[in-house]
């Protein structure tokens, strides 16, 4: 029995959904520990091309068994979306998904004030995804939350009624936007207490069962690790932690039963939203770097939860090396190295250079983060198309080297490579 935790090793949109996918066909159990709908999975099988948000990547697996843990967020209406469309590609579910009752719940009121926040901020937006998660993690923190269990209680719902009249007077006399009508609400209690009930439960409980039994789990997380509430760019992350220590608190196992933690990053680097991001080459809309365009094109940069194009840069071995050593990474997945082919150098960020200073890891003051500059190292590109290739012994020796690289340079191997969207384009190397 091994246990291990996939995490993003940027600010994400890595490629986890697909890693994690080819990863489950090896597992019993996968079970997502944060995030919610602000999370994108894109999976490609066959013809058809899956977008998750909610749902753990290993669902396409008739086998694996899937848990939304304790430590994410759940809009009841997105979810039943996402299980329409599941049940329309023939994929056999309702056996296999399990809820923890200690979830919280993202309402439309939470949706709302996520849009009048980014609305309102201008010139200083986060770059949030308008889903709600932020307002929903906030009601937790702030201990005012409603989660699934609370439902079957007055008290719960008074509760749901208690912060809907909160969020409609801060939308009307602070945000000066249109208050959320009460039937939104209650279709989405109606939606949650109703058909989706019938998959909540203990998932803590069920989890730790199983493991006492032999079977083996797969923690998926969300976002990146640059993106971790503690530990990344604030305040240009998400509202949960990214990291792979948040595996164990979002599911309710103990830390021991984590035996280890891969990294999932891309070949070269993207971020979504606004931020430092100092191997910038495009910004989404302005050409830094004909390089830029050509990652943006070939990679097909667009968010999968947002649709708004990515920025792209040069591989930053300074930010996976901080991810590495904060997430305790022991090995790397590396996504999208056939977007690299056919460039005749390629050139890797080995450290920052701020105020004469030379940094192996990112200063915490955002502000301080957007005056770095890199210091690139520039290896051989290559002409050999990796694109496709099922033997890691038939890449390239200049594709070969920069993996050597990147792992000599971030302080965790190379173990897996992504050499397309299939899920059957991976490969593991020596």
């Amino acid at each position: 029995m091994t246990n291990i935790v996939a995490v993003g090793a940027q600010w994400g949109d890595e490629g986890k959904g697909k890693f994690v996918d080819w990863l489950a066909a090896r597992t019993s159990i996968v079970a997502r520990f944060q995030g919610g709908p602000n999370a994108g999975h894109t999976l490609v099988v066959g013809d058809e091309r899956i977008v998750l948000h909610h749902v753990p990547s290993g669902i396409l697996h008739e086998d694996v068994h899937c848990v939304i843990g304790s430590g994410c967020v759940v809009s009841p209406l997105r979810l039943a979306e996402e299980l329409r469309e599941l049940d329309r590609v023939g994929v056999d579910w309702q056996a296999r998904l399990l809820i923890s009752e200690r979830c919280h719940l993202i309402f439309p009121y939470h949706e709302a004030l996520d849009r009048a926040r980014e609305a309102r901020a201008k010139g200083d937006k986060i770059g949030t995804t308008c889903r709600g998660i932020g307002p929903a993690y906030e009601d937790k923190a702030a201990r005012r939350g409603v989660r699934f269990c609370d439902l079957a209680s007055p008290e719960g719902i008074a509760r749901v009624w208690e912060n809907w009249r909160f969020a409609n007077f801060l939308l009307e006399h602070w945000f000066q936007a249109q208050p959320v009508p009460r039937e939104s609400v209650e279709e989405a209690l109606e939606v949650a207490r109703g058909w989706l009930s019938r998959f909540v439960g203990d998932a803590g409980a069920w989890l730790r069962a199983r493991m006492r039994r032999g079977a083996s789990v797969l923690f998926e997380g969300a976002q990146g690790a640059l993106l971790d509430l503690d530990h990344g760019t604030y305040p240009f992350v998400t509202s949960s932690n990214t990291v792979a220590a948040a595996a164990a608190i979002g599911t309710g196992v103990g830390p021991l039963a984590i035996h280890e933690a891969v990294g999932i990053c891309k070949a070269y680097t993207t971020r979504v939203g606004a931020g430092p991001f100092p191997t910038e080459l495009y910004d989404g809309e302005r050409l830094l770097d004909p390089i830029g365009r050509h990652l943006a094109e070939r990679g097909q940069e667009f968010g999968s939860t947002t649709g708004r194009p990515r920025r792209t840069g040069w591989f930053d071995a300074v930010v996976v090396r901080y991810a590495v050593e904060v997430g305790g990474l022991t090995a790397l997945a590396l996504t999208k190295l056939d977007v690299l082919d056919g460039l005749a150098e390629i050139k890797i960020c080995t450290a920052y250079e701020l105020d004469g200073k030379q940094l192996l890891l990112p200063p915490a003051d955002p502000a301080a983060l957007a005056r770095c500059r890199p210091v690139y190292e520039t290896l051989a590109g290559w002409d050999t198309a990796t694109a496709g290739v099922h033997d890691a012994a038939q890449l390239p020796p200049a594709a070969r080297a920069f993996l050597q690289r990147v792992g000599e340079l971030v302080g965790a191997p190379v173990r897996w490579v992504s050499t397309g969207p299939e899920r059957e384009e991976v490969l593991r190397l020596r």
